[in-house]
Order: C-alpha cells, then sequence, then structure tokens
C-alpha cells in the first residue's frame, strides 16, 4: 500500500468513526421510579382514551356503561407502565350491543400507546369511575 492509498484509507477509517458516533441516540429514560420519561404520568389519559377509541371500535356511537379508573403503575410484560382501566358496552351492530368489555389503556411517556385486550393483571381491583365522554363520542 502506497502513501496516498494509506492515508485515504485512515481519512475513510476516521470518517467512518465519526459518523458511527453520530448513530447512538438517547433512549429514553426507563428508570420506573421517576415521574419523567418513560413513566411520565398522563395527565390527559381521558381525552387520549376517547381519541383512541375511534381507531379501535368499527362504531364508537352510543357507548354505554362507560367507566375509567385512574393510571397507576402496574406491570405489564417484565416494564412498569401506567394503565388506565376502561369498561364499556360497545355496539355489536345497528340494533345489537355486545357485553361489556374491559381494555387496559397503556400510556408511554405520558401519551396513550396501546389497548389491551385481556387486562387480568392490570385491571385487577381497579377503582372505576362513570367515563361519560366516552358515551358521546361522534362518528
Amino acid at each position: 500500500m502506497n502513501g496516498a492509498a494509506a492515508w485515504r484509507a485512515s481519512v475513510l477509517l476516521g470518517v467512518m468513526l465519526l459518523l458511527g458516533g453520530c448513530g447512538q441516540h438517547r433512549h429514553l429514560d426507563t428508570d420506573n421510579s421517576g415521574a419523567s420519561g418513560i413513566n411520565e404520568y398522563p395527565a390527559n389519559y381521558k381525552s387520549e382514551i376517547v381519541s383512541a377509541m375511534h381507531a379501535y371500535l368499527n362504531d364508537p356511537t352510543g357507548i354505554r356503561d362507560a367507566a375509567v379508573s385512574e393510571p397507576a403503575l402496574k406491570p405489564s410484560g417484565d416494564v412498569t407502565r401506567y394503565v388506565a382501566c376502561v369498561k364499556f358496552n360497545p355496539k355489536k351492530n345497528a340494533k345489537e350491543y355486545a357485553g361489556v368489555k374491559e381494555v387496559a389503556a397503556l400510556f408511554l411517556a405520558g401519551r396513550f400507546d396501546q389497548f389491551v385486550e385481556t387486562p387480568r393483571e392490570q385491571c385487577a381491583g381497579a377503582a372505576y369511575t362513570p367515563f361519560p365522554e366516552l358515551q358521546r363520542l361522534p362518528p
């Protein structure tokens, strides 16, 4: 390898190392004990749940018996997240209701992340309060 080729190889290596350092990114704070980062309290949890229900339900109108629990830090898999439990009776079709359904709304960094369909552990012992906002969903 001549001098020019060695110089190009070392410049190329330097550029690769520099760009490799740029590829590092900060992850959200995963400390489960803090109120910041990934486990920030979802201050607007009711409006976030109402918005998510539009995508979750085929027909979000005419919901009955809606209730929600305050968000609480609970285990979800191998992590801890804020969880709000939601009970409601959605329409099955234009004339029938499906029966009361319970889901857990999981929050990530203070924002709605997903619904869990079978929230037995997350919603055990949840204290529900009426959720009239969910019953007034527009089409």
